[in-house]
C-alpha cells in the first residue's frame, strides 16, 4: 500500500503548489491513498467548505487538521457531516465532527486517526489514551493506521511513536510547519516523522509574512498576518505500508521548492 501524505498547506500559495505538483507525484509515486493536513489553508488559518471540495479535486482522499480548524464558523455544519474532514481525536465529544475514519479504494482499506498533542497547544484529552481506546475498532476493519499527530513538541510526538511502535503503521506529526529530519522505520515497524512540514510560502515565517512577524517580535504589539508571497515550497511524506501486517516498508522525505 502506497500512501501519500501532504504536509501542512497554507494560503493560497501552499494550494498553487500543491495543484501545480500533484500530477508529478502521483506520477512519481502511484500513491493508492493522499491524505494532507487543510487546517490552514484559507489565508493560513482555517478552513472552508468551498476550499475542502477545492482541496479533494486534487486526488486528495482525506484531509487532517489541528488547532485552526474551527477558525472559519462556516466549516462547522459541513464537518458535522463530512466523512473525509477530521478534526483532532482527542478534542472534546462536543466538538463538531470526527476524529478518525477508515477509506477504501480499489480493495484496499486505510484506517486514518488525527491526533493532537498537549504540550504548549490548546486544551484537549490525553492522545494517548484516545487513541488506544479507538484502534482495537479500527482494526476489525484494517491493519493499516496513520496517525496525523498534530503537535508542537517533537518530544512529544517521538514519545507517541514510541508508544505505538508496532500498532500503527505510520505516525506523521504536524502543525510546527518546520519539516523534520528525523523519518525513519522504528523497530517494531512504524513509520514516523517528527514533522511532516509545510506546503506554502518558502521566504516566510512558517508561512506568514516575515515583515508583520518580524514586527511582533521587535515590538512586541499585536500583528495580523497575513501570507506571504513569493516563492512555493511543498513538503511531504511518502510511506509504503504492508497489507497483510500493517508494518512500514519505507518512509521518504519530499521536499520541493518552486523554482523563481
Amino acid at each position: 500500500m502506497k500512501v501519500l501524505f501532504i504536509g501542512d498547506i497554507y494560503g493560497k500559495t501552499g494550494r498553487v503548489m500543491l495543484k501545480n505538483r500533484m500530477d508529478a507525484l502521483k506520477k512519481k509515486y502511484s500513491p493508492d491513498f493522499i491524505i494532507a493536513n487543510g487546517e490552514n489553508v484559507d489565508r493560513g488559518r482555517g478552513i472552508t467548505a468551498t476550499l475542502l471540495t477545492e482541496l479533494l479535486s486534487t486526488g486528495i482522499d482525506i484531509v487532517t487538521s489541528g488547532n485552526h480548524v474551527f477558525a472559519r464558523k462556516e466549516i462547522l455544519e459541513t464537518m458535522e457531516s463530512s466523512s473525509v474532514l477530521l478534526r483532532p481525536l482527542n478534542y472534546s465529544k462536543a466538538c463538531p465532527g470526527k476524529g478518525y475514519a477508515v477509506i477504501e479504494k480499489n480493495g484496499m482499506k486505510l484506517g486514518v486517526i488525527n491526533a493532537s498533542g498537549r504540550v504548549f497547544m490548546d486544551p484537549c484529552d490525553d492522545p494517548f489514551a484516545a487513541v488506544d481506546s479507538i484502534l482495537a475498532e479500527i482494526k476489525k476493519k484494517t491493519k493499516n493506521v496513520l496517525v496525523d499527530f498534530h503537535g508542537e513538541a517533537t518530544s512529544e510526538k517521538t514519545a507517541f511513536a514510541w508508544q505505538f511502535d508496532g500498532r500503527i503503521s505510520a505516525i506523521i506529526g504536524t502543525h510546527t510547519h518546520v519539516q523534520t529530519a528525523d523519518e525513519r522505520i522504528l523497530p517494531f515497524g512504524t513509520a514516523f516523522i517528527s514533522d511532516a512540514g509545510m506546503t506554502g510560502p518558502y521566504e516566510g515565517i512558517i508561512g506568514a509574512n516575515k515583515e508583520e512577524v518580524l514586527h511582533k517580535f521587535i515590538t512586541g504589539m499585536p500583528v495580523s498576518f497575513t501570507c506571504q508571497e513569493g516563492t512555493a515550497q511543498l513538503n511531504a511524506v511518502y510511506v509504503e505500508l504492508s497489507e497483510e501486517t500493517g508494518k512500514a516498508i519505507r518512509i521518504e522525505r519530499i521536499n520541493e521548492i518552486e523554482k523563481s
